[in-house]
C-alpha cells in the first residue's frame, strides 16, 4: 500500500494560483497512475486530473483544463497539482489517489487504491 500526505492547501483570491503536493511512501509508487480529485461540501468527490506513471501522459476535467497542470518527480515520490486562475468553484478539499493500473479509465474513482487525507483550497475575495 502506499501511504499520501497532501499539502499546500491555503486560502487564495479569485484568479490566484496554488501548488498542491502530494508526498509518497511505502510500495513502488513510481509504477503507479496518481490522480487528484475534490471534494465541495454536499457534493460528490470528483475527478480533477490524473497522470500516468512515466508522466507521459495527463488528462483533465473539462473544468479545469488549460488551468491546471498536474507533474510528478518518481524520484522524490511526489505529485504536484499547479493550479492557476482559480475561481470560487474550485474551493474544495483536494485528494491525491493511487492505482497500480495505467491504462484504464484514469477519472474513475473507485478504481482508486490508495488516498490521502486531503487539503483544503478556499478561493475567496
Amino acid at each position: 500500500q502506499v501511504q499520501l500526505v497532501e499539502s499546500g492547501g491555503g486560502l487564495v483570491q479569485p484568479g490566484g494560483s496554488l501548488r498542491l503536493s502530494c508526498a509518497a511512501s511505502g510500495r513502488i509508487f513510481d509504477t503507479y497512475a496518481a490522480a487528484w480529485f475534490r471534494q465541495a461540501p454536499g457534493k460528490e468527490r470528483e475527478f480533477v486530473g490524473a497522470i500516468t506513471w512515466r508522466g507521459g501522459n495527463d488528462y483533465y476535467h473539462d473544468s479545469v483544463k488549460g488551468r491546471f497542470t498536474i507533474s510528478r518527480d518518481n524520484a522524490k515520490g511526489a505529485v504536484y497539482l499547479q493550479m492557476n486562475n482559480l475561481q470560487p468553484e474550485d474551493t474544495a478539499v483536494y485528494y491525491c489517489a493511487t492505482r497500480r493500473d495505467n491504462y484504464r479509465d484514469l477519472a474513475l474513482r473507485t478504481s482508486y487504491t490508495d488516498w490521502g487525507r486531503g487539503t483544503q483550497v478556499t478561493v475567496s475575495s
